[in-house]
């Protein structure tokens, strides 16, 4: 219907605003000397993955099955089950271009994830390479497997796995765990920025030096536009409003897009600040852990955005606040720098989504929205949706790693990953772009 494909093109609007967000974010948790190249680089994340995303990676993502054998009036038609997609490659012979924008846009948001992770250390080249390798292939395949209907992991599988298959409903594992999982074998293979971890003489430096972005207010704003983003992330996975209680479903997933967000939040700050004051005796107001907090909690909420009542949406979104702080203590402790924080909001906050569902997921929502009217969370049902979901979470985290270590890897062994170390000293704005983002006053 033409109202159902407006709606997509609505929400895939909202969520290609997001790479706003994600680049606004990026440019205030950095310092002044690496602003334009941080601007640049999220840039060719969302054009590396609209060529990926366009030559092969709907046709491995929905290929056989969607949109043109599938459609938004009836999403219940099964196929065989198959690795990957093999037609509509290039976008030959579709006719729902509205179901291509929105998933393009998912696709690009997994890559960004990604870019803020290695800011101020990391060469163009990487950026664009593992950004169309990663929505070109390595996402596709597991959106197939979860979301496709040919995908063995499906809930719409003819047979599903423990009767049910795994339930990710806006992407908390699909979408945040690939990404996430990208970024900490890139920060792994990549290294800590200079003087994170280690002064000069190589030297480990007990506590880490904290490095702190240039501005604030950039990373506000930032995480402003990606919680206003999030509600056609969540919203839109509805696919439509027109069939069955979709619109129901779509309006759930938005209250627990609000919901979520700011739980999140209240729960870090609370949690930093008490921390904080037991730790030096004076209470400090964190206002990074508060913004991350935010989308720590989105994180959270979205795999079961339409699936969790609202007190459960609060909940979910607490429990992701906190365990955005436990997972940024152990990557301090593990030495892994990332710059914006996106490990612990997107891969520990992802996993936490993940199985959240298989805890919370209510059997009347889950009926309205999968027509699945004996399966809930184990709160409600038994664990056959908590299994399924750790074995999909398990899954994906194999599959990034099988898969991206070694092109890491072998980005590294050719030169083409890490930046020069005096490029890195001087600046990436500098040594790459000839001059600052930034113009101090006084200066031509």
């Amino acid at each position: 219907l033409a109202i159902d494909r407006c709606f997509l093109i609505y929400a895939a609007s909202l969520m290609f605003f997001m790479q706003a967000g994600f680049a606004i974010l990026c440019a205030g948790s950095v310092r002044r000397k690496n602003v334009q190249n941080t601007l640049l680089k999220n840039l060719l994340d969302s054009c590396g993955a609209a060529i990926g995303y366009w030559s092969v990676g709907f046709a491995f993502s929905f290929g056989n099955a969607y949109p043109s054998t599938i459609t938004l009036e009836d999403p219940t038609i099964i196929g065989d089950i198959s690795f990957v997609g093999n037609t509509h490659f290039f976008m030959a012979d579709m006719d729902n271009y509205a179901a291509w924008l929105f998933q393009f846009a998912f696709a690009a948001t997994s890559a960004t994830i990604v870019a803020g992770t290695l800011a101020e250390r990391c060469q163009m080249v990487a950026y664009i390479s593992y950004s169309i390798l990663l929505t070109g292939f390595v996402y596709p395949v597991v959106v197939h497997s979860v979301w496709s209907t040919e995908g063995f992991l499906s809930v719409k599988a003819s047979e599903p796995v423990l009767g049910i298959g795994m339930i990710d409903f806006a992407g908390s594992g699909v979408v945040h765990v690939t990404g996430g999982m990208t970024a900490l074998i890139a920060t792994k293979i990549l290294g800590p920025r200079k003087n994170r971890f280690y002064d000069e003489r190589g030297v480990l430096l007990c506590p880490p030096k904290k490095i702190m972005g240039h501005s604030v207010s950039l990373q506000v704003l930032g995480t402003f536009l990606l919680w206003f983003g999030w509600f056609g992330f969540n919203a839109g996975s509805s696919l439509n409003v027109s069939y069955g209680d979709q619109s129901k479903v779509a309006s759930l997933a938005a209250v627990s897009t609000a919901l979520g967000g700011a739980s999140g939040c209240l729960a870090s700050l609370t949690t930093s600040t008490i921390l904080e004051e037991r730790r030096t005796g004076e209470a400090k107001y964190d206002v990074v852990s508060a913004l991350n907090g935010v989308l720590a909690g989105l994180v959270s909420v979205t795999g079961g955005a339409a699936l969790f009542e609202p007190w459960a949406a609060v909940l979910v979104g607490s429990i992701g606040g906190l365990t955005y702080l436990a997972a940024c203590h152990c990557l301090e402790k593990l030495r892994l720098d990332d710059a914006v924080h996106a490990i612990p909001v997107h891969l520990a906050c992802g996993i936490w989504g993940v199985i959240s569902v298989g805890l919370f997921a209510s059997p009347n929502h889950m009926n309205d929205t999968y027509q699945k009217t004996d399966h809930g969370g184990l709160l409600y049902h038994n664990g056959s949706i908590l299994a399924t979901n750790l074995l999909g979470v398990l899954l994906i985290i194999v599959w990034v790693t099988i898969t991206m270590t070694p092109f890491f890897l072998c980005l590294s062994y050719l030169g083409l990953f890490r930046s020069d170390p005096l490029e890195e000293i001087v600046g990436l704005d500098i040594s790459y772009h000839g001059a600052s983002a930034i113009i101090l006053d006084g200066a031509e």
